[in-house]
């Protein structure tokens, strides 16, 4: 995957100062697996053109640790010649103070509009070509893009997801790059690295004066996010000029969140159950499964999601990749629904679901409760939900409004007694109500949890 910028500002070797590297050698810089090798094609007062090669190691790409296994399928791809993100990070390490908008010798430079022509070749477009479109015309930018077919000798098979895109435009490099290093890996759906809370505050960085007007500017979000819930929402809120965090979440130094007191209550009552084996089902980023480490009690701790970018970020917040052999039978993750049968859901003491059930659509509970309660048939479940009449506190939340742009529903306090009450007598289970967080009169508590405890088993 080969990056060309070319300009025909006088003189075009300014080029060389605004990127601080020599037309005259050639330089690397070293990647994750691989390197990236800047060099000139030509370098002429009239037209100067700087490339960045990627040069990336196949093997490099899987780092198989001890005990693990790769499959052919990690080996054998496309990563080695259309890496869209790893071009990201070439450009931030071998481009970086351009980047930034330093140039140290000619200061100056940073500032001055240059006419540019960007080439990017081999380029990996996961989505509809008129993305790309949507994405650089309305930054100014004008495009040609040329397709590349599956195979010249058989046009029968259609077009690939790879192309060669040209963007030409006048404007600052620090503009050129900081489009180039927000936009290239979200038109590539694999990222190579892990996405992190850090990551809001990189795309805040790249994307300023520029990003918040953009009529894409959620879908760039999710997709440079990876479609990572919360960290996502987070950045929306913050683009869009709003508190970065929802209303619900609101606290001071002083005073616990209300998501953490949930957390902490879901631990004390399932350690209060005497489980030693517990299924947190839509476990989300790990911070239940964080607080269940800590106790000896549970030996036997399995997080499950149906979201593969969350199950990213919780074996990222735990750890996983550098745990001990130990840890590694004690903990667990894996990708499951709620509303399936599942194998992997039996065997448990006790089972969490710490705001999950208003993420289902109605219609969709009965299977989740014969998953949960008849299948899985845990002695404890605790489970939490959002109180719908707490929701007028929020002064920011619309009459009609969720707190989540994600729930499907969300239930008064009656509401919630009659559906525990029902799912009890279906299958066998006891149900004790509780409050979580501070309680308002006449509208409860923000959260209301319920702890199921099967008959068979008192």
């Amino acid at each position: 995957m080969i990056l060309e910028i070319t300009t025909t500002h006088q003189p075009a070797t300014d080029l060389g100062y605004l990127l601080h590297k020599h037309p005259d050698k050639v330089q690397s810089v070293e990647l994750a697996a691989g390197k990236a090798h800047i060099f000139y094609t030509e370098a002429t007062a009239e037209r100067c053109t700087a490339c960045l090669m990627l040069d990336i190691n196949p093997v490099d790409l899987v780092r198989v640790r001890k005990g693990n296994y790769a499959l052919q399928d990690q080996y054998v791809n496309d990563r080695p010649y259309t890496t869209n993100s790893f071009l990201s990070t070439a450009i931030a390490k071998a481009f970086g103070s351009a980047l930034n908008g330093r140039c140290n010798p000619r200061p100056e430079l940073p500032e001055t509009s240059m006419p540019f022509s960007c080439k990017l070749t081999s380029l990996r477009v996961d989505a509809e070509l008129e993305t790309v479109e949507r994405l650089f015309l309305p930054l100014g930018y004008a495009l040609e893009i040329e397709t590349i077919p599956l195979d010249p000798a058989f046009p029968g098979w259609g077009l690939s997801k790879y192309t060669n895109l040209t963007l030409s435009k006048t404007c600052t490099l620090q503009e050129l790059l900081s489009h180039l290093y927000v936009l290239i890996p979200v038109l590539d759906n694999s990222r190579h690295s892990w996405v992190a809370q850090h990551d809001i505050e990189i795309l805040m960085q790249k994307g300023q004066g520029w990003l918040e007007q953009h009529p894409e500017r959620d879908w760039i979000t999710r997709r440079f996010l990876r479609n990572i819930r919360t960290i996502t929402s987070e950045a929306i809120l913050r683009l869009a000029g709003e508190d970065a965090l929802p209303p619900e979440e609101d606290e001071s130094p002083l005073q616990e969140s209300l998501h953490q007191q949930r957390l902490n209550r879901a631990f004390e009552r399932l350690r209060e159950s005497g489980a030693t084996k517990v299924l947190d089902l839509g476990c989300g980023s790990g911070k239940l499964l964080k607080l269940l480490l800590k106790e000896g009690q549970f030996r036997k701790i399995t997080g499950m999601d149906v979201s593969f970018s969350e199950l990213q970020l919780a074996k990222e917040n735990l750890y996983l990749d550098e745990a001990s052999p130990a840890l590694r039978q004690r903990l667990s993750l894996f990708q499951g629904s709620v509303t399936y049968l599942d194998e992997r859901m039996k065997g448990y003491d006790a089972v969490a679901l710490v705001e999950v059930i208003e993420h289902l659509d109605e219609v969709r509970l009965p299977a989740m409760e014969k998953v949960v309660f008849g299948y899985a048939a845990p002695e404890t479940v605790v489970l939490s939900t959002p109180n719908a009449e707490y929701n007028v506190v929020y002064k920011r939340l619309d009459p009609e409004a969720f707190r989540h742009e994600d729930h499907r529903f969300e239930w008064t306090r009656q509401q919630f007694r009659n559906w525990c009450d029902t799912v009890g007598e279906r299958f066998g289970y006891e149900v004790r109500i509780e409050s979580v967080g501070q309680e308002e009169p006449n509208i409860g508590a923000p959260s209301q949890l319920a702890v199921f405890k099967n008959k068979l088993t008192l």
